[in-house]
C-alpha cells in the first residue's frame, strides 16, 4: 500500500508542488497564486478561502494533540489524560491557541525557528526508532518479535472497494507539503532551492514510512499491549513503540520521553504554521485581494495578518469552547 501511495500519489504530488513553486517563485499566496496564474482569480479565491476554512476545525483540535503529547511526557502513559475532566482540557487547549496565535503574530522568524526544530527532531527520532528496532531484532532475537512474511501473496492487497476506501488514511498521512507554498518567495534561490526541498521531503517521508512500518510490524504485540485500555490513536501507537524499544535496551521509558518532547514541539509547530500559512494563501495574493474584506488585509509590523489571526482565534476558539460538553478528553482528540 505504501509503495502504491508513493508511486501514484505522494511523489508526483511533491514534485508538482516543487515545480509550481519554482514557476511562480515570486508569488506570495502559494497555492492561491498558482491557481490564479493558471485558472483565474475567481477560482483562486475559492481555493484560498476553502483552504483557510477547513483549517479552522484542524486548528481547534491541534492544541488538544499537544496536550496529549504533554501527558505522555509527564505521566509516561496514555490513560491519565482521558481521566482529566474535559472542561480543563478544553480550557488548556484554548490557552494554547491564544499563546501560539500570539507567536504567529510575531511574523516568520519564530515560526521558522520552531518549524526547523520540530522537523529536525521528529525526523531524527523516526530514523533512530528504525535503527534501534532493526538493531534490537539482531541483538535480541528471542525478545518476541513478529516474523514478517514478505512473500508476494502477503505483499499484494486485495483490490476491492473496502481496500480503496481505506487508502484515504494514507493520503492523510502524507499530505500537507503544499502548506509551505506561501513561503516559497522566502527561500534563498527559490527556483532551485524549493524543488530540491520537495524532493528531500519525498525521500525522507518514503524512508520513514516504509521502514517505520516494517519496524512497527515486528513489534506489534508489544504495541498492542502498551495501548491496552486506551484509544489507539497515532500518539499512543508511537509512544508505546518507543516504550517497547526502551525495554529491549533496558533504558525504561527514556526513548518515549524524548519522543514525547519532540512530538510536543511538533504539535505546537504545526499549530503555528496552520494559523499562518492558510491566512497567507487566502490574503497574500494580489489578484484576489479585491474579493477579501479590507479589514482582513491589515498587517502588523512583523508582516502578520493580525485581523486574520484574530478571526482564527474567534472561530477556532468557539469550537474549542463548544467541545467542553464532549465526555472524555480522548473522545475530543478523536
Amino acid at each position: 500500500s505504501w509503495v502504491l501511495m508513493f508511486a501514484l500519489y505522494f511523489v508526483p504530488y511533491a514534485l508538482m508542488v516543487g515545480e509550481l513553486g519554482s514557476a511562480f517563485k515570486d508569488k506570495g499566496g502559494g497555492v492561491t497564486s498558482w491557481i490564479s496564474e493558471t485558472c483565474g482569480s475567481k477560482i483562486a479565491y475559492y481555493a484560498g478561502w476553502t483552504y483557510f476554512a477547513v483549517h479552522i476545525t484542524y486548528i481547534a483540535s491541534k492544541g488538544t494533540g499537544a496536550l496529549k503529547a504533554a501527558s505522555w511526557l509527564i505521566f509516561q502513559e496514555g490513560t491519565t489524560y482521558n481521566e482529566i475532566p474535559t472542561v480543563y482540557i478544553q480550557l488548556a487547549t484554548l490557552a494554547i491557541l491564544l499563546v501560539f496565535a500570539w507567536i504567529a503574530s510575531r511574523g516568520l522568524n519564530p515560526l521558522k525557528k520552531l518549524a526547523t526544530l520540530a522537523g529536525t527532531s521528529m525526523f531524527i527520532m523516526s530514523i533512530l526508532y528504525i535503527i534501534m528496532m532493526f538493531g534490537a531484532r539482531a541483538m535480541f532475537p528471542n525478545a518476541g518479535f513478529v516474523s514478517l512474511d514478505f512473500s508476494w501473496k502477503n505483499l499484494v492487497p486485495t483490490f476491492n472497494v473496502e481496500y480503496f476506501t481505506s487508502l484515504s488514511i494514507l493520503v492523510f498521512a502524507v499530505g500537507g507539503c503544499e502548506k509551505i507554498s506561501p513561503y516559497v518567495n522566502k527561500v534563498e534561490n527559490a527556483s532551485k532551492g524549493f524543488p530540491k526541498a520537495m524532493i528531500a521531503v519525498a525521500i525522507m517521508v518514503a524512508v520513514c514510512a516504509l521502514l517505520g512500518t516494517v519496524a512497527m510490524g515486528m513489534m506489534f504485540p508489544a504495541i498492542a499491549q502498551g495501548g491496552e485500555g486506551t484509544l489507539l490513536n497515532g500518539q499512543t501507537i508511537s509512544s508505546t513503540s518507543f516504550i517497547a524499544n526502551g525495554s529491549y535496551y533496558h533504558v525504561g521509558n527514556l526513548f518515549m520521553i524524548i519522543y514525547a518532547a519532540c512530538n510536543l514541539i511538533g504539535q505546537l509547530s504545526t499549530l503555528v504554521i496552520s494559523i499562518d500559512a492558510p491566512l497567507r494563501m487566502f490574503l497574500d495574493d494580489e489578484t484576489t485581494k479585491s474579493m477579501v474584506p479590507t479589514q482582513l488585509l491589515k498587517q502588523n509590523k512583523y508582516g502578520a495578518y493580525i485581523n486574520g489571526i484574530l478571526l482564527v482565534v474567534i472561530l477556532s476558539g468557539a469550537l474549542i469552547v463548544a467541545q467542553i460538553v464532549v465526555p472524555g478528553a480522548d473522545a475530543v482528540l478523536q
